[in-house]
């Protein structure tokens, strides 16, 4: 559908609201916290950075998200601090869940990780389930969270049911990408043809 040209050659949008949260199979969205960069708060007498409460309630409805939604603060840990029990707590989550539509939150350093542990249980349950994070803190004036949220709320309602990353303006396949640290981005993963 293309956008019409309005008034003094201002694009006008068509409202596309009806058909993207009205679909006959249309789930809630379940967004997930499990903390990360994207929560992490400045302590300035330790003079370093901590995990604090989620922030993701806020950026959902400062964009005034129409569709439905509920957030479960899962765990509050840096990513590198997640164990096997939390990715079993995550995967449990998402069993678990009442819809088949989630968004979790996740620390951007072992996000993969966490997609590889959840796949089975997504894929069995024919879920859509999509993970992002940030790189800088959601507080922080120039964060790419509300970016990066936003994008997997889109996300989770338009695709397939599957396991996904969305970061970088860009969609993932969970199964398929890296975090490139050197350029401090999400790419999709390059196998050397060895298996």
């Amino acid at each position: 559908m293309r956008a019409a040209k309005g008034v003094a050659g201002v694009w006008q949008v068509p409202d596309l609201t009806d058909r993207l949260c009205m679909l006959p199979d249309m789930d809630n969205v379940l967004v997930i916290t499990t903390g990360g960069t994207i929560d992490k708060v400045y302590f300035d007498a330790k003079s370093e950075y901590e995990v604090g409460g989620s922030v993701i309630l806020e950026l959902l409805e400062e964009a005034h998200v129409a569709c439905p939604f509920s957030v479960q603060a899962l765990m509050r840990k840096d990513s590198l601090d997640l164990t096997d029990a939390d990715r079993d707590e995550i995967r449990g989550a998402v069993a678990a869940a009442a819809t088949r539509r989630i968004v979790i939150t996740h620390g951007t350093d072992t996000m993969t990780d966490t997609a590889r542990a959840i796949a089975p249980v997504v894929r069995e349950r024919a879920a859509t389930v999509v993970l992002t994070g940030a790189l800088s803190p959601a507080r922080f004036a120039r964060s790419d969270a509300t970016f990066n949220v936003g994008m997997a709320f889109a996300t989770v309602q338009a695709v397939a049911s599957g396991t996904y990353i969305t970061m970088n303006g860009q969609v993932f396949d969970a199964l398929a990408v890296v975090k490139d640290r050197a350029q401090n981005c999400f790419v999709a993963r390059q196998d050397s043809g060895e298996g």
